[in-house]
This record gives structure tokens, sequence and C-alpha cells, in this order.
């Protein structure tokens, strides 16, 4: 029978982030949409706990002999240590080298905006980014932004798909303490993501900011007396506070896709974003766009959504049209499209 092996090692990352929920929600809907006759199979490192990269539908994980730090040195030095299977998909760059591997790259980040990674971070992804793009079966980007920078940084011979993300299917609300009304943010707090520039703005519009996410590297000052950081949440927890919010904000300097606005646009709410190119793709004209890094263009958008009530009604009624064009269902569709044309080129 033919196995689909899936790294979903990030879910044990310290800190998983969006390629984190990425991982979990693309493995699970492989695992729904699998052929006739195939399974999918999760694996990861050596660890001592592995019950948070158990995916529902997914077998296993299986656990591999080598423990983190050593299966990402073998493979960043070229060892072909191979987890099994017939296809195998990367959802982050730590993949195994060779050409039976399908590895996910979420954004050109390590070349368009280094500064906002460590050195080490930064060195590391353009080694294995530009790796696969050379040597892999195929890579899946989620945007044609993304697409575009790999072509100008990290050229290769592996063909390069286009496939969005989906919408989380949330679970049944927990409830949280929250302000009465509130610009919400979620992701790392991390210097990449503008948070910042969204402290300043949402005093200067006089709002309460809550912050969703784990911190990040580098330091971000987003401490203030309108400001709540709830840190990492509960999924029941998340989409309480999703659906409270009086808008989400993306102010981020660089994006790969982000989910985070998509889900937001699912769930009926407004999102005020930058204009970072990913995002300005993704949202599809259902947000309202600002300049990257300028305070007083985020402070008044956020008042336009906030004090007017036509506008923040046509933005629900638009955002969920756009969120309509994306689903998890249809991106393992299409991934599954790349891992089977993959393998019927190996067997002719």
């Amino acid at each position: 029978m033919p196995q689909l092996v899936v790294l979903t090692e990030q879910l044990l990352a310290p800190v998983p982030g969006g390629t984190g929920r990425y991982t979990r929600e693309l493995a699970a809907a492989l695992a729904a949409t699998a052929p006739a006759g195939w399974t999918v199979t999760g694996a990861v490192s050596r660890h001592q706990d592995v019950a948070a990269a158990v995916v529902p539908g997914v077998e296993g994980p299986k656990v591999l002999p080598l423990p983190r730090r050593a299966l990402i040195a073998a493979w960043e030095h070229g060892v072909p240590y191979w987890p099994g299977g017939d296809s195998v998909h990367a959802p982050t760059p730590l993949a195994p080298p060779g050409g039976r591997v399908v590895v996910t790259v979420h954004d050109a980040v390590p070349w368009t905006h280094p500064e906002t990674l460590t050195r080490r971070g930064a060195a590391w992804h353009r080694k294995v980014i530009t790796r696969a793009t050379g040597k892999a079966a195929a890579i899946v980007v989620p945007t044609g932004t993304v697409a575009a920078d790999l072509a100008r940084h990290a050229p290769g011979a592996a063909p390069v798909h286009v496939i969005g993300h989906g919408a989380t299917r949330w679970p049944e609300e927990s409830p949280i303490d929250l302000p009465e009304r509130f610009v919400l943010a979620v992701g790392t707090v991390e210097p990449r993501k503008g948070l910042e520039t969204l402290v300043t703005s949402t005093a200067e519009a006089g709002i309460p900011l809550v912050l969703i996410g784990s911190p990040g590297w580098g330091a971000v000052d987003v401490s203030a007396p309108h400001v709540r950081v709830l840190g990492r949440l509960a999924d029941s927890e998340l989409v309480y506070a999703l659906r409270r919010a009086a808008l989400l904000a993306v102010p981020s300097l660089a994006e790969g896709f982000g989910l985070p606005l998509l889900e937001a646009m699912a769930l009926g709410v407004p999102v005020v974003h930058s204009d970072a190119p990913a995002l300005v793709e993704v949202a599809g004209g259902a947000g309202i766009v600002t300049p990257r890094g300028n305070a007083g263009a985020l402070t008044r958008a956020i008042r336009s959504v906030v004090d007017d009530g036509t506008t923040a009604a046509r933005m629900v009624s638009a955002g969920l049209r756009r969120a309509e064009d994306f689903g998890w269902e249809k991106a393992a569709r299409a991934t599954w499209d790349v891992h089977l044309e993959g393998v019927r080129q190996r067997v002719t």
C-alpha cells in the first residue's frame, strides 16, 4: 500500500507558529482526501513526548532515531537519511535531500527581509531552500508573491506550485476575559510582525489592543496601558477572541501568506493589513491596506472601521466572499496532484 509521509516535526517546535498550523491542517486534509489505497503517516525526530504531533486521521507519528538537532544537521549537510514512504511532504524547509520530497516554502523573508530573522536563521533558511528548489521533486508555495520571490532569489529545477491555505475548522468556544471592544493581532511576537507600529496606532485611535501569540526572537516592545498580551491560546479561546474583535490588524513587514488574515475574513471579522505583497494578494481587496510602518495611516484605517458601521459591514461581506476562494480540502487535493505526478514520473 503506497504511503505519503508528512514531516510533522514543526508541531513539536517550542513556537510552532503559523507553519505549525499549516502542518496540522494540511496533514489532516491530506489524510481525509487520500486517493484509494494510499495512507498518510506523520514522522518526527526523536522526542520524549510526541503527543503534540498526533494529527487526526494521520497514522503515527513514526519516530525517527535521530533527535531534532542531529536530524537538522544531517539533512542540512546532505545526508540522505530517509523517513520512509513512497513520497514525502515537508511542510517546512526542514526536509531530507533528494528527489522524492515535496517541500513547502512559506516565504522568501531570508532574502527580502533578513533583518527580521536571526543571522543564523536567515543563513540556514537560504541554504536549505536553495537546495530544495534545485533538488526536490517539487516546491509548494502559498502565494504567487512567494513564487516570484523564489524565482528571483533561489531559482532551481524543481517545479513550483502555488497552493493557498485554508481556514481552520474551529472547536466550540471557550470564553476568556476581553475588553468590550478591541483590535486583535494574532501571530508570533517578533520584529517582522510590525507590532510596535500597531501599539502606537491603537493608542492614537483610543482602542484596546489584544495580542495573541507566543514570544519569538528579538526585542519587541509591546508594553502599554491599553495593550493586553495573552500569549498562546487554545483554539477554543482563540476563536472566541476572533469572533469578538472589532477588527484584525496585520501590520507585518513581510509575510508569505498571512493565515490569521484569512481566518478572520472567514469568521466575518474586518481586516486591516499592511501593503506586504502577499497580504495584498490573499486579501484580494477585502481589507484596508496601509503602508508598512506608517502609524498614522494605520490609525486612520482602524478608526474608519471602528467608527463607521457601514464600512465594517461592507468589509465583512467582502471578506466572507474572498475566504470562499480558499480551503484546506482544496489545498490538500492540489498537493496530492503534485505528489502523484512525481510518483508517475519516477515510475515511467
